[in-house]
């Protein structure tokens, strides 16, 4: 099939992508002491130069004590942010655009079993799993500092020159463990039994960064049903429900939803062929990033237990593109691997993109 659709340009708040194509946020642990390095600028330079439509960093953290759960992690506060400043400005000389992803691991696990936080674990409930308790849950004062930190690092993005910013709110880290039922078991206002009480802190959040950013800047969030503690979560079990998760959140400032699944084909719910993001499009009126497993064989946790990938035929999602199913698809390991993959796919050069090889994880390709 013709890949024109995904180049065409897109718009939004009057930033325009040269291309429908974005480089989905993904952990790459070479910040040491939390700051990145040369070689990071230099990552993410060649993919500006591959052509990528819009790069999101890798989750980078909040100023709160544990707010990270890996050394290598990058911070978006003090002495990281001259070292970002130097990402956006080798970012934009190659002639590419750039968001950071502002992150707070809450309660989820630590890379590797010497990991040990730098001060007391945020999480709503104190819980790392449903009925497994192993933290304080956060007081107001936690809620209220958390809250300012998003907003701060949003006011340092700006000052930095960022062309966008993303929250991240998926994947059972602190903004999902509020959404999610299993880790939220508040009888507060942060807590209760409907979607809507349980978002009040993610709505606090993209309240805070909209304030940070000011107007003009895109803010996206990323969302996600599955959960790194349970694969098979839901937040929502209908389009009812996700209209009362999403709802509040595009209203409180969110213009773009990046809407993660393991499997981008996937349908959400029985009776329909939509995806998350086609689904989150369709309740919010909102433009939709899709991401999961694009253009590789094989999902992206298998990779985590070891498994390759091979490339893989684009044209259903071109075909989901053409309906505007969703706006903007996000590439993983695609682009981990290959910096031109882009380039490669609009000159039609399928037969020379790269497979996925769980190495390539190990080094700044």
């Amino acid at each position: 099939m013709s890949v024109d659709t995904l180049f065409r340009p897109f718009t939004i708040k009057g930033l325009t992508l040269p291309n429908r194509i974005v480089m989905a946020p993904m952990t790459r642990s070479f910040s040491p002491g939390g700051i990145p390095t040369s070689d990071v600028a230099a990552y993410y330079r060649r993919r500006a130069e591959g052509e990528v439509g819009l790069i999101i960093t890798e989750g980078t953290v909040v100023e709160r004590p544990a707010a990270r759960n890996d050394a290598a992690v990058p911070v978006f506060h003090g002495d990281a942010l001259p070292e970002w400043k130097k990402v956006v400005d080798e970012v934009h000389a190659a002639g590419g655009l750039i968001a950071p992803q502002i992150w707070h691991v809450g309660a989820a696990r630590g890379q590797g079993a010497d990991w040990q936080p730098l001060g007391q674990v945020d999480s709503p409930s104190g819980l790392v799993a449903p009925g497994k308790q192993k933290y304080e849950p956060m007081t107001e004062e936690d809620i209220a500092d958390t809250i300012a930190a998003f907003g701060r690092s949003a006011r340092a993005s700006r000052e930095l020159g960022f062309d966008a910013a993303e929250i991240h709110s998926a994947h059972g880290y602190l903004i999902d463990q509020f959404y999610w039922s299993g880790l939220n078991a508040r009888g507060d206002k942060w807590g209760g039994p409907s979607i809507a009480e349980r978002a009040r802190f993610g709505v606090e959040v993209v309240k805070a960064v909209r304030e940070g950013l000011g107007p003009d800047i895109p803010l996206i969030i990323r969302l996600s049903q599955w959960k790194q503690q349970d694969y098979t979560a839901k937040i929502a079990l209908n389009p009812d429900e996700m209209a009362e998760w999403l709802m509040p959140l595009s209203d409180a400032g969110v213009d773009v939803f990046h809407c993660s699944q393991r499997r981008f084909w996937e349908p959400e719910f029985e009776g329909s062929d939509l995806n998350f993001a086609g689904w989150a499009k369709k309740i919010t009126g909102k433009p939709t990033i899709s991401v999961g497993s694009v253009g590789l064989d094989g999902e992206f946790i298998a990779a985590f237990g070891g498994e390759g990938s091979r490339p893989a035929s684009l044209d259903g999602l071109i075909q989901r593109m053409e309906r505007e199913e969703f706006d903007l698809i996000a590439v993983g390991r695609a682009l981990l691997s290959d910096p031109h993959w882009v380039l490669k796919v609009k000159e039609g050069r399928q037969d020379e993109l790269s497979a996925f090889e769980r190495g390539h994880m190990a080094v700044l390709h």
